[in-house]
Protein backbone atom coordinates (compact mmCIF):
# COMPACT_ATOMS: atom_id res chain seq x y z
CA UNK A 1 0.00 0.00 0.00
CA UNK A 2 1.08 3.59 -0.48
CA UNK A 3 -0.17 6.42 1.30
CA UNK A 4 -1.67 9.33 -1.03
CA UNK A 5 -0.65 12.99 0.46
CA UNK A 6 -3.20 15.30 -0.34
CA UNK A 7 -3.83 17.57 2.50
CA UNK A 8 -6.76 16.01 3.69
CA UNK A 9 -8.25 12.65 5.75
CA UNK A 10 -4.99 12.10 7.73
CA UNK A 11 -5.36 9.57 10.82
CA UNK A 12 -3.36 8.61 13.32
CA UNK A 13 -3.77 5.14 12.17
CA UNK A 14 -2.34 7.28 9.09
CA UNK A 15 0.63 8.01 10.68
CA UNK A 16 1.08 4.47 12.71
CA UNK A 17 1.28 3.35 8.76
CA UNK A 18 3.57 5.34 7.25
CA UNK A 19 6.01 6.24 10.47
CA UNK A 20 6.20 3.00 12.56
CA UNK A 21 5.40 0.26 9.61
CA UNK A 22 7.32 2.53 6.85
CA UNK A 23 4.01 2.85 4.52
CA UNK A 24 5.38 4.48 0.96
CA UNK A 25 4.14 7.68 0.47
CA UNK A 26 3.42 9.73 -2.62
CA UNK A 27 1.92 13.34 -3.50
CA UNK A 28 -1.66 13.60 -5.03
CA UNK A 29 -0.84 15.57 -8.30
CA UNK A 30 -3.68 18.27 -7.04
CA UNK A 31 -1.01 19.01 -4.30
CA UNK A 32 1.98 19.34 -7.02
CA UNK A 33 -0.47 21.71 -8.84
CA UNK A 34 -1.28 23.67 -5.49
CA UNK A 35 2.07 23.97 -4.62
CA UNK A 36 3.53 25.21 -7.41
CA UNK A 37 0.71 27.45 -8.45
CA UNK A 38 1.46 28.98 -4.77
CA UNK A 39 5.43 29.01 -5.32
CA UNK A 40 4.85 31.23 -8.57
CA UNK A 41 2.95 33.57 -6.34
CA UNK A 42 5.68 33.87 -4.08
CA UNK A 43 8.47 34.30 -6.43
CA UNK A 44 6.27 37.00 -7.84
CA UNK A 45 6.32 38.79 -5.11
CA UNK A 46 10.20 38.73 -4.19
CA UNK A 47 10.73 39.92 -7.43
CA UNK A 48 8.90 42.73 -6.23
CA UNK A 49 10.35 43.42 -3.24
CA UNK A 50 7.16 42.96 -1.34
CA UNK A 51 7.67 43.22 2.73
CA UNK A 52 7.20 39.40 3.70
CA UNK A 53 7.71 37.99 6.91
CA UNK A 54 10.67 35.49 6.75
CA UNK A 55 11.62 35.86 3.30
CA UNK A 56 12.49 39.57 3.11
CA UNK A 57 12.32 40.14 6.72
CA UNK A 58 14.14 38.54 9.41
CA UNK A 59 11.87 36.95 12.21
CA UNK A 60 10.46 36.77 15.61
CA UNK A 61 12.41 40.17 17.25
CA UNK A 62 14.14 40.86 13.51
CA UNK A 63 10.54 40.92 11.93
CA UNK A 64 10.74 44.57 11.14
CA UNK A 65 14.56 43.98 9.65
CA UNK A 66 14.29 44.49 5.88
CA UNK A 67 16.44 41.90 3.92
CA UNK A 68 17.74 43.21 0.53
CA UNK A 69 19.51 41.14 -2.34
CA UNK A 70 21.39 37.88 -1.93
CA UNK A 71 20.37 38.25 2.02
CA UNK A 72 16.76 36.77 1.31
CA UNK A 73 18.54 33.92 0.17
CA UNK A 74 20.87 33.21 2.82
CA UNK A 75 18.59 34.00 5.49
CA UNK A 76 16.75 30.59 4.78
CA UNK A 77 20.03 28.91 5.34
CA UNK A 78 21.09 30.65 8.69
CA UNK A 79 17.52 29.85 9.89
CA UNK A 80 17.67 26.69 10.01
CA UNK A 81 21.50 27.18 11.42
CA UNK A 82 20.28 28.89 14.65
CA UNK A 83 17.30 26.78 14.90
CA UNK A 84 18.56 23.52 15.07
CA UNK A 85 19.57 24.28 18.66
CA UNK A 86 17.86 20.79 20.47
CA UNK A 87 19.56 19.24 23.19
CA UNK A 88 19.79 15.42 24.40
CA UNK A 89 19.40 12.23 23.01
CA UNK A 90 18.01 11.14 19.25
CA UNK A 91 14.50 10.79 19.10
CA UNK A 92 13.32 7.81 18.09
CA UNK A 93 12.82 6.94 14.18
CA UNK A 94 8.79 6.97 14.31
CA UNK A 95 8.46 10.04 15.75
CA UNK A 96 10.69 11.98 12.96
CA UNK A 97 8.74 10.09 10.86
CA UNK A 98 5.58 10.81 11.71
CA UNK A 99 6.51 14.73 12.19
CA UNK A 100 7.74 14.42 8.03
CA UNK A 101 4.85 13.14 7.24
CA UNK A 102 2.50 16.29 8.99
CA UNK A 103 5.13 18.68 7.61
CA UNK A 104 4.14 17.00 3.95
CA UNK A 105 0.07 17.00 4.80
CA UNK A 106 0.86 20.44 5.47
CA UNK A 107 2.65 21.58 2.40
CA UNK A 108 -0.19 19.68 0.32
CA UNK A 109 -2.39 22.50 0.98
CA UNK A 110 -0.79 24.65 -1.42
CA UNK A 111 -0.80 27.58 0.83
CA UNK A 112 3.12 27.47 2.09
CA UNK A 113 4.72 28.95 -0.64
CA UNK A 114 7.75 26.32 -0.53
CA UNK A 115 9.42 25.03 -3.93
CA UNK A 116 7.61 21.38 -4.78
CA UNK A 117 10.97 19.91 -4.74
CA UNK A 118 11.54 20.71 -1.03
CA UNK A 119 8.17 18.22 -0.30
CA UNK A 120 9.26 15.53 -3.40
CA UNK A 121 12.52 15.35 -1.06
CA UNK A 122 10.42 14.60 2.07
CA UNK A 123 8.79 12.00 0.29
CA UNK A 124 11.88 10.10 -0.83
CA UNK A 125 13.46 10.33 2.43
CA UNK A 126 10.66 8.63 3.51
CA UNK A 127 10.44 5.82 0.96
CA UNK A 128 13.94 5.03 0.65
CA UNK A 129 14.51 5.06 4.73
CA UNK A 130 16.56 8.24 5.40
CA UNK A 131 15.35 9.91 8.88
CA UNK A 132 17.43 12.61 9.95
CA UNK A 133 18.55 12.92 13.52
CA UNK A 134 16.35 15.11 15.90
CA UNK A 135 17.56 15.69 19.12
CA UNK A 136 14.73 14.48 21.88
CA UNK A 137 14.48 18.29 23.40
CA UNK A 138 14.37 22.23 22.74
CA UNK A 139 10.96 22.76 20.96
CA UNK A 140 8.95 25.43 22.96
CA UNK A 141 5.94 24.22 20.93
CA UNK A 142 4.73 27.93 19.36
CA UNK A 143 6.19 29.21 16.02
CA UNK A 144 6.54 25.67 15.51
CA UNK A 145 8.70 22.70 16.74
CA UNK A 146 11.31 25.16 15.49
CA UNK A 147 14.71 23.14 16.24
CA UNK A 148 13.06 19.71 15.60
CA UNK A 149 11.97 20.41 12.22
CA UNK A 150 15.89 22.42 11.72
CA UNK A 151 17.38 19.56 12.00
CA UNK A 152 15.29 17.67 9.64
CA UNK A 153 15.59 20.67 7.11
CA UNK A 154 19.38 20.25 7.36
CA UNK A 155 19.44 17.42 5.24
CA UNK A 156 17.52 19.63 2.39
CA UNK A 157 21.06 21.17 2.37
CA UNK A 158 23.20 17.98 2.54
CA UNK A 159 24.22 18.59 5.97
CA UNK A 160 23.51 17.54 9.48
CA UNK A 161 23.55 13.33 10.20
CA UNK A 162 20.47 10.83 9.56
CA UNK A 163 19.77 7.54 10.14
CA UNK A 164 20.42 4.90 7.37
CA UNK A 165 19.46 1.08 7.27
CA UNK A 166 20.77 1.11 10.92
CA UNK A 167 23.58 3.48 10.98
CA UNK A 168 23.81 7.13 11.60
CA UNK A 169 25.73 9.26 9.16
CA UNK A 170 26.45 12.54 7.84
CA UNK A 171 23.22 13.38 6.32
CA UNK A 172 25.24 14.09 2.61
CA UNK A 173 26.49 10.61 2.90
CA UNK A 174 23.27 8.86 3.94
CA UNK A 175 21.33 11.09 1.09
CA UNK A 176 23.73 10.15 -1.64
CA UNK A 177 23.55 6.07 -0.39
CA UNK A 178 19.88 6.53 -1.10
CA UNK A 179 20.11 8.48 -4.14
CA UNK A 180 18.44 11.53 -3.09
CA UNK A 181 19.63 14.64 -4.29
CA UNK A 182 19.52 17.53 -1.94
CA UNK A 183 17.44 20.54 -3.73
CA UNK A 184 18.99 23.08 -1.44
CA UNK A 185 17.45 26.02 0.20
CA UNK A 186 15.70 29.24 -1.79
CA UNK A 187 13.69 32.24 -0.45
CA UNK A 188 10.80 30.72 1.67
CA UNK A 189 12.09 27.11 2.10
CA UNK A 190 13.85 26.74 5.18
CA UNK A 191 10.82 28.74 6.95
CA UNK A 192 7.89 26.56 5.12
CA UNK A 193 10.04 23.60 6.18
CA UNK A 194 9.53 24.03 10.10
CA UNK A 195 7.38 26.74 11.26
CA UNK A 196 4.50 24.39 12.40
CA UNK A 197 3.98 22.02 15.81
CA UNK A 198 4.20 18.98 13.65
CA UNK A 199 7.03 17.59 16.07
CA UNK A 200 4.55 17.07 19.12
CA UNK A 201 1.29 16.62 16.48
CA UNK A 202 3.19 13.89 15.07
CA UNK A 203 4.02 12.37 18.92
CA UNK A 204 0.50 12.60 20.18
CA UNK A 205 -0.74 11.32 17.30
CA UNK A 206 1.34 7.86 17.57
CA UNK A 207 0.78 8.26 21.47
CA UNK A 208 -2.88 8.60 20.81
CA UNK A 209 -3.27 5.39 18.71
CA UNK A 210 -1.25 3.19 21.88
CA UNK A 211 -3.41 5.07 24.60
CA UNK A 212 -6.36 3.98 23.03
CA UNK A 213 -5.47 0.81 22.70
CA UNK A 214 -4.17 0.94 26.67
CA UNK A 215 -7.69 1.97 27.21
CA UNK A 216 -9.17 -1.58 25.86
CA UNK A 217 -6.55 -3.35 28.07
CA UNK A 218 -8.08 -1.27 31.12
CA UNK A 219 -11.24 -2.73 30.34
CA UNK A 220 -10.40 -5.75 30.00
CA UNK A 221 -8.45 -5.91 33.25
CA UNK A 222 -10.74 -3.88 34.93
CA UNK A 223 -13.52 -6.95 34.05
CA UNK A 224 -10.78 -10.31 35.48
CA UNK A 225 -10.41 -7.94 39.11
CA UNK A 226 -14.74 -7.42 39.46
CA UNK A 227 -15.05 -11.06 38.66
CA UNK A 228 -12.25 -12.24 41.18
CA UNK A 229 -13.97 -10.35 43.49
CA UNK A 230 -17.45 -11.27 42.76
CA UNK A 231 -18.65 -7.90 41.59
CA UNK A 232 -22.31 -7.11 41.18
CA UNK A 233 -23.16 -7.10 37.77
CA UNK A 234 -25.74 -4.23 37.41
CA UNK A 235 -23.81 -1.37 37.17
CA UNK A 236 -22.25 -1.99 33.99
CA UNK A 237 -25.43 -2.47 32.52
CA UNK A 238 -25.68 -0.32 29.25
CA UNK A 239 -29.32 1.04 29.87
CA UNK A 240 -27.81 2.38 33.23
CA UNK A 241 -25.24 4.33 31.21
CA UNK A 242 -27.93 5.55 28.20
CA UNK A 243 -29.83 7.50 30.51
CA UNK A 244 -26.79 9.84 31.86
CA UNK A 245 -25.69 10.24 28.16
CA UNK A 246 -21.76 10.63 28.35
CA UNK A 247 -20.72 8.35 25.10
CA UNK A 248 -17.58 6.88 26.80
CA UNK A 249 -19.66 5.49 30.17
CA UNK A 250 -21.74 3.63 27.81
CA UNK A 251 -18.85 2.76 25.30
CA UNK A 252 -17.20 0.78 28.65
CA UNK A 253 -20.24 -0.50 30.02
CA UNK A 254 -21.20 -2.34 26.87
CA UNK A 255 -17.36 -3.32 26.57
CA UNK A 256 -17.58 -4.61 30.26
CA UNK A 257 -20.27 -6.57 29.77
CA UNK A 258 -19.15 -8.64 26.73
CA UNK A 259 -15.99 -9.50 28.95
CA UNK A 260 -18.14 -10.81 31.38
CA UNK A 261 -20.78 -12.60 29.18
CA UNK A 262 -21.29 -16.37 29.62
CA UNK A 263 -19.84 -15.96 33.06
CA UNK A 264 -21.87 -17.27 36.24
CA UNK A 265 -21.70 -13.60 37.45
CA UNK A 266 -23.26 -12.20 34.58
CA UNK A 267 -26.06 -14.93 34.68
CA UNK A 268 -26.98 -14.22 38.16
CA UNK A 269 -26.30 -17.66 39.49
CA UNK A 270 -24.03 -16.53 42.23
CA UNK A 271 -24.57 -14.45 45.41
CA UNK A 272 -23.13 -10.83 45.28
CA UNK A 273 -23.36 -7.75 47.41
CA UNK A 274 -26.32 -5.35 47.11
CA UNK A 275 -23.22 -2.61 46.02
CA UNK A 276 -19.52 -2.43 45.57
CA UNK A 277 -17.04 -0.12 46.31
CA UNK A 278 -16.66 3.12 43.75
CA UNK A 279 -13.70 1.71 42.00
CA UNK A 280 -15.52 -1.26 40.55
CA UNK A 281 -19.05 0.05 40.44
CA UNK A 282 -18.10 3.44 39.02
CA UNK A 283 -15.67 1.89 36.36
CA UNK A 284 -17.45 2.62 33.83
CA UNK A 285 -17.91 6.17 34.98
CA UNK A 286 -14.52 6.81 35.07
CA UNK A 287 -13.20 4.68 32.34
CA UNK A 288 -15.49 6.55 30.02
CA UNK A 289 -14.83 9.79 30.97
CA UNK A 290 -11.11 8.89 29.87
CA UNK A 291 -12.25 7.75 26.87
CA UNK A 292 -13.92 11.15 26.04
CA UNK A 293 -10.97 12.75 27.05
CA UNK A 294 -9.32 11.18 24.59
CA UNK A 295 -12.16 11.21 22.15
CA UNK A 296 -11.03 15.21 22.37
CA UNK A 297 -7.54 14.76 21.88
CA UNK A 298 -8.07 12.69 18.87
CA UNK A 299 -10.54 15.30 17.15
CA UNK A 300 -7.91 18.16 17.69
CA UNK A 301 -4.81 16.40 16.49
CA UNK A 302 -6.39 15.22 13.60
CA UNK A 303 -7.40 18.85 12.87
CA UNK A 304 -3.85 19.81 13.40
CA UNK A 305 -2.73 17.20 11.35
CA UNK A 306 -4.66 18.24 8.40
CA UNK A 307 -4.34 22.03 8.38
CA UNK A 308 -2.05 25.05 7.96
CA UNK A 309 0.13 25.18 10.69
CA UNK A 310 2.13 27.94 9.02
CA UNK A 311 3.91 31.49 8.92
CA UNK A 312 3.06 33.51 6.95
CA UNK A 313 0.42 31.81 4.96
CA UNK A 314 -0.30 32.57 1.44
CA UNK A 315 -3.60 32.66 -0.62
CA UNK A 316 -2.72 32.61 -4.24
CA UNK A 317 -6.29 32.90 -5.60
CA UNK A 318 -6.43 36.48 -3.14
CA UNK A 319 -2.37 36.98 -4.12
CA UNK A 320 -3.00 37.61 -0.61
CA UNK A 321 -0.27 37.33 2.15
CA UNK A 322 -1.22 36.70 5.78
CA UNK A 323 0.86 36.83 8.87
CA UNK A 324 -0.37 35.14 12.06
CA UNK A 325 -0.09 32.16 14.55
CA UNK A 326 -1.21 28.96 13.07
CA UNK A 327 2.09 27.60 14.39
CA UNK A 328 0.69 27.52 18.13
CA UNK A 329 0.48 24.52 19.37
CA UNK A 330 -1.77 24.81 22.34
CA UNK A 331 -4.46 23.39 20.74
CA UNK A 332 -3.48 20.06 20.67
CA UNK A 333 -1.23 20.94 24.00
CA UNK A 334 -3.68 21.39 26.28
CA UNK A 335 -6.05 18.09 25.37
CA UNK A 336 -3.38 15.87 25.29
CA UNK A 337 -2.41 17.21 29.14
CA UNK A 338 -5.64 16.00 29.88
CA UNK A 339 -5.51 13.01 28.24
CA UNK A 340 -1.97 12.14 29.89
CA UNK A 341 -3.99 12.75 33.41
CA UNK A 342 -6.73 10.81 32.35
CA UNK A 343 -4.46 7.72 31.77
CA UNK A 344 -3.43 8.30 35.47
CA UNK A 345 -6.62 8.43 36.45
CA UNK A 346 -7.45 5.10 35.15
CA UNK A 347 -4.47 3.82 36.75
CA UNK A 348 -4.99 4.71 39.97
CA UNK A 349 -8.22 3.18 39.99
CA UNK A 350 -6.79 0.02 38.55
CA UNK A 351 -4.20 0.23 41.68
CA UNK A 352 -7.18 0.75 44.32
CA UNK A 353 -8.83 -2.43 42.21
CA UNK A 354 -5.55 -4.41 43.22
CA UNK A 355 -5.65 -3.15 46.83
CA UNK A 356 -8.98 -5.19 47.19
CA UNK A 357 -7.38 -8.24 45.66
CA UNK A 358 -4.57 -8.06 48.12
CA UNK A 359 -6.71 -7.41 51.07
CA UNK A 360 -8.00 -10.13 53.36
CA UNK A 361 -11.01 -7.51 54.75
CA UNK A 362 -12.18 -6.30 51.39
CA UNK A 363 -11.44 -9.79 48.66
CA UNK A 364 -14.54 -11.71 49.43
CA UNK A 365 -12.63 -14.59 50.55
CA UNK A 366 -9.66 -14.46 48.68
CA UNK A 367 -6.45 -15.72 50.78
CA UNK A 368 -4.19 -12.50 52.29
CA UNK A 369 -2.08 -11.28 49.32
CA UNK A 370 -3.19 -13.67 47.05
CA UNK A 371 -0.51 -16.58 48.68
CA UNK A 372 -1.60 -19.89 50.08
CA UNK A 373 1.18 -19.19 52.42
CA UNK A 374 0.14 -16.24 54.29
CA UNK A 375 2.94 -15.43 57.31
CA UNK A 376 5.54 -17.13 55.62
CA UNK A 377 4.78 -15.46 52.11
CA UNK A 378 4.15 -12.23 51.42
CA UNK A 379 2.62 -13.07 47.45
CA UNK A 380 1.82 -9.69 45.95
CA UNK A 381 2.33 -7.48 48.92
CA UNK A 382 5.56 -5.70 47.19
CA UNK A 383 3.44 -5.79 44.04
CA UNK A 384 1.18 -2.96 44.99
CA UNK A 385 4.48 -0.91 46.23
CA UNK A 386 5.94 -0.88 42.81
CA UNK A 387 2.64 -0.32 41.21
CA UNK A 388 2.05 2.79 43.62
CA UNK A 389 5.57 4.27 43.05
CA UNK A 390 4.63 4.10 39.45
CA UNK A 391 1.43 6.05 39.88
CA UNK A 392 3.01 8.82 42.31
CA UNK A 393 5.84 9.77 38.98
CA UNK A 394 2.71 9.71 36.83
CA UNK A 395 0.42 11.69 39.16
CA UNK A 396 3.71 14.60 39.26
CA UNK A 397 3.82 14.35 35.41
CA UNK A 398 0.29 14.59 34.87
CA UNK A 399 0.78 18.60 35.87
CA UNK A 400 -0.13 20.22 32.59
CA UNK A 401 2.99 21.98 30.72
CA UNK A 402 0.42 24.10 28.33
CA UNK A 403 0.64 26.49 31.58
CA UNK A 404 3.91 26.77 31.54
CA UNK A 405 4.90 29.52 29.31
CA UNK A 406 8.06 30.78 29.05
CA UNK A 407 8.76 33.83 27.45
CA UNK A 408 10.76 33.93 24.45
CA UNK A 409 13.00 35.78 21.66
CA UNK A 410 12.47 39.31 23.60
CA UNK A 411 9.47 39.18 24.63
CA UNK A 412 7.94 38.75 20.94
CA UNK A 413 7.22 34.97 21.63
CA UNK A 414 5.58 36.22 25.07
CA UNK A 415 3.14 33.14 25.14
CA UNK A 416 4.07 29.50 24.14
CA UNK A 417 2.60 26.43 24.38
CA UNK A 418 5.62 24.06 25.86
CA UNK A 419 3.36 21.29 24.09
CA UNK A 420 6.57 19.33 23.30
CA UNK A 421 6.66 19.30 27.10
CA UNK A 422 3.42 16.92 27.24
CA UNK A 423 4.18 14.83 24.51
CA UNK A 424 7.45 13.79 26.28
CA UNK A 425 5.65 13.37 29.97
CA UNK A 426 2.85 11.40 27.85
CA UNK A 427 5.24 8.89 26.75
CA UNK A 428 6.41 8.66 30.29
CA UNK A 429 3.09 8.31 31.52
CA UNK A 430 1.75 5.66 29.30
CA UNK A 431 5.20 3.88 30.00
CA UNK A 432 4.42 3.26 33.58
CA UNK A 433 0.28 2.77 32.88
CA UNK A 434 1.55 -0.37 31.31
CA UNK A 435 3.77 -1.34 34.23
CA UNK A 436 0.73 -0.36 36.65
CA UNK A 437 -2.15 -2.19 34.32
CA UNK A 438 0.33 -5.53 34.25
CA UNK A 439 0.73 -5.33 38.36
CA UNK A 440 -3.79 -5.91 38.07
CA UNK A 441 -3.83 -8.21 35.36
CA UNK A 442 -1.07 -10.46 37.01
CA UNK A 443 -2.88 -10.10 40.20
CA UNK A 444 -6.33 -10.77 38.43
CA UNK A 445 -5.32 -13.85 37.45
CA UNK A 446 -3.81 -14.96 40.78
CA UNK A 447 -7.43 -14.27 42.19
CA UNK A 448 -9.05 -15.78 39.49
CA UNK A 449 -7.21 -19.29 40.11
CA UNK A 450 -8.53 -19.14 43.37
CA UNK A 451 -12.03 -18.93 41.92
CA UNK A 452 -13.95 -21.98 40.77
CA UNK A 453 -17.37 -20.50 39.47
CA UNK A 454 -17.55 -19.75 35.70
CA UNK A 455 -16.04 -17.02 34.32
CA UNK A 456 -17.21 -14.40 31.31
CA UNK A 457 -15.40 -15.49 28.07
CA UNK A 458 -13.59 -12.90 27.71
CA UNK A 459 -11.77 -13.01 31.07
CA UNK A 460 -11.16 -17.01 30.48
CA UNK A 461 -9.27 -15.58 27.33
CA UNK A 462 -7.47 -12.74 29.14
CA UNK A 463 -6.04 -15.19 32.00
CA UNK A 464 -5.22 -17.56 29.07
CA UNK A 465 -2.70 -15.13 27.71
CA UNK A 466 -1.45 -14.03 31.04
CA UNK A 467 -0.20 -17.57 31.87
CA UNK A 468 1.66 -18.23 29.06
CA UNK A 469 4.35 -15.36 30.34
CA UNK A 470 3.76 -15.28 33.88
CA UNK A 471 2.93 -18.50 35.82
CA UNK A 472 0.53 -18.82 39.12
CA UNK A 473 2.80 -17.61 42.25
CA UNK A 474 2.51 -20.59 44.57
CA UNK A 475 5.03 -19.54 46.52
CA UNK A 476 7.06 -16.36 46.70
CA UNK A 477 9.75 -15.90 44.10
CA UNK A 478 11.29 -12.63 42.84
CA UNK A 479 9.13 -10.62 41.29
CA UNK A 480 10.89 -8.39 38.95
CA UNK A 481 10.46 -10.76 36.09
CA UNK A 482 7.06 -11.18 36.32
CA UNK A 483 6.52 -7.72 36.58
CA UNK A 484 8.53 -6.94 33.73
CA UNK A 485 6.75 -9.55 31.68
CA UNK A 486 3.77 -8.26 32.35
CA UNK A 487 4.71 -4.70 31.30
CA UNK A 488 5.86 -6.08 27.80
CA UNK A 489 2.61 -7.58 27.66
CA UNK A 490 0.34 -5.16 28.13
CA UNK A 491 2.60 -3.29 25.70
CA UNK A 492 2.43 -5.68 22.70
CA UNK A 493 -1.22 -5.68 23.20
CA UNK A 494 -1.53 -9.14 23.10
CA UNK A 495 -4.01 -9.82 25.55
CA UNK A 496 -6.43 -7.32 23.60
CA UNK A 497 -5.81 -9.13 20.27
CA UNK A 498 -6.18 -12.52 21.30
CA UNK A 499 -9.68 -11.06 23.42
CA UNK A 500 -11.28 -9.73 20.39
CA UNK A 501 -10.68 -12.52 18.28
CA UNK A 502 -12.67 -14.74 20.75
CA UNK A 503 -15.68 -12.15 21.78
CA UNK A 504 -15.65 -9.60 19.07
CA UNK A 505 -14.28 -5.98 18.91
CA UNK A 506 -14.32 -3.85 22.51
CA UNK A 507 -14.65 -0.54 20.07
Amino acid sequence: MTYTIKGAGLTIEDVVKVARHNEKVKLHPDAIKRMQTCRDMVEEKIEANEVMYGITTGIGEFSETFLKGEEVKLFQKYLIYNHAAGIGKAAPIEHVRAAMLGRLNVLAHGNSGNRVVIAETYVEMLNKGVTPEVCEKGSVGASGDLCSMSQIALLLMDEGRAFYKGKLLPGKEALAKAGIKAPGLEPRDGLAAINGSNFLTAMSALWLYDALRFMKQAEIACAMTIEALMGNMKPYTPKLHEIRGFPGAIRSAKSLSKLFKGGDLFEAKLKVKVQDAYSMRSAPQVLGAAHDALAWARSQVEIELNGVGDNPIFFPEEKLTLTGANFQGTPVSLPFDMAGAAITMVCVMSERRMNRLNHPALSVGLPPFLTKGAGLMSGLMLSQYTAGMQIVEMRILSAPASIQSIPAAADQEDFVSMGMNTALKNNQILDNAYGVLGIELMAAAQALDFREFKFGDGVIKAKEVIRKHVDFLDEDRPLFDDHNAMKALVKSCEILEEVEKEIGSLD
